[in-house]
């Protein structure tokens, strides 16, 4: 009993020398830190993310009209070639024969032809000879052009600039009709078809940008626009497919690639702050604006209207300007009215663990 009063008396003389401070010394806190960050008017749009597959703005795959055996092959693969640019020559000896021969006789029926033509300018010769020697001379060379249309079977051109994929002939193999003989893919513009439901078709447009992704570069960007979209929404899926070009410049992109693809609709400025400076409480949310006057940082608490979010930053409908100071980092001592110690602001340069690495 005398050693449970002891214990208490010795209690009360230790706490005796705070009750002799006044109230509002033994209380006192140092104002918070804080860092601030301004808000920002910037290009705003809600995303569509869907998923699409590359393809080539011009493909086809070369192949022979002809049998015969391979005579010649100009290109090497993976090359870049010309329209035009001759790829492939086929053997065409016996071709070749036809149409001297032709040509000789072309060249036969023209002198024959002249020939009638000044008899019967001296009244020699028949009006029905000269007309029998000119329709002669035309049906030779209607031969030549026939065979020179044969011959051009035999020589194989680019039908447009672009890049071969790998051969699968050598000189010497005999190829028939229809055999695959090379691939042709133009690959400076690129072709991303993919679909999207049919709720969001009356907020599409031919024009509108978009960005995509792949996990082959998955650090980079490639952004294009809505070339075309689709007359007929897939009775099945409720989807409307829709076609993006992308600028292949780099030939980067290759024809089958899987893309991730963001359309930029409703676009416009907003103002616009990182994610991480907003309280929310409920269904509603607030900001911790910063106020510096005569050398005083100040607190005030502001409810705004937030839009959409994206990638760390909140969409600003309502209750915040372009360029307003709020904090960022420190909201969980800050509090509406109180002083505060500013220690800096975000920027593209500055982030937040940079100052506070500085303040130290």
């Amino acid at each position: 009993m005398h050693f449970q009063l002891h214990r208490r008396l010795l209690t009360l003389l230790a706490l005796a020398p705070l009750s002799l401070l006044p109230i509002n010394d033994a209380f006192a806190q140092t104002p918070p830190s804080v860092i601030g960050t301004r808000a920002v008017m910037t290009t705003w749009s809600d995303p569509l993310e869907a998923l699409g597959t590359l393809s080539a703005e011009e493909s086809v795959t070369i192949s022979a009209t002809v049998t015969e055996i391979v005579a010649d092959i100009n290109f090497r693969d993976g090359e870049q070639v010309d329209e035009g640019q001759l790829l492939i020559r086929l053997e065409d000896a016996e071709e070749q024969a036809q149409l001297r021969a032709s040509q000789a006789l072309r060249d036969e029926r023209r002198n024959a032809s002249t020939r009638a033509t000044q008899l019967q300018d001296r009244n020699l010769a028949a009006r029905a000879d000269v007309e029998d020697s000119q329709s002669r001379l035309r049906q030779a060379e209607a031969d030549i052009q026939a065979i020179e249309a044969r011959l051009s079977n035999y020589r194989i051109q680019a039908p447009f600039s672009g890049r071969v994929g790998f051969r699968n002939i050598s000189v010497g193999t005999l190829v028939t009709p229809g055999m695959d003989l090379v691939t042709l893919d133009k690959l400076d513009v690129m072709k991303l078809d993919f679909s999207v439901p049919e709720i969001f078709l009356g907020r599409l447009s031919p024009g509108l940008m978009l960005n995509t992704s792949t996990a082959a570069y998955p650090d980079d960007i490639f952004s294009g626009e809505i070339a075309t979209i689709g007359t007929r929404v897939d009775p099945v899926t409720r989807s409307i497919n829709i076609r993006a070009e992308l600028d292949n410049a780099d030939g980067r992109l290759r024809p089958g690639m899987l893309m991730q693809v963001i359309v930029q609709q409703r676009v416009r400025d907003s103002v616009v702050i990182p994610e991480a400076a907003i309280e929310p409480s409920g269904d509603r949310h607030s900001v911790m604006l910063i106020e510096e006057s005569d050398g005083t940082t100040r607190l005030t608490k502001r409810n705004i209207s937030i839009g959409e979010r994206r990638y760390g930053q909140v969409e600003v409908l309502e209750g915040l300007a372009e360029d307003e100071l709020i904090v960022v980092h420190g909201l969980q001592l800050a509090r509406d009215g109180q002083e505060a110690r500013l220690i800096g602001i975000v920027d593209d340069e500055t982030g937040i663990r940079a100052l506070l690495e500085a303040d130290r």
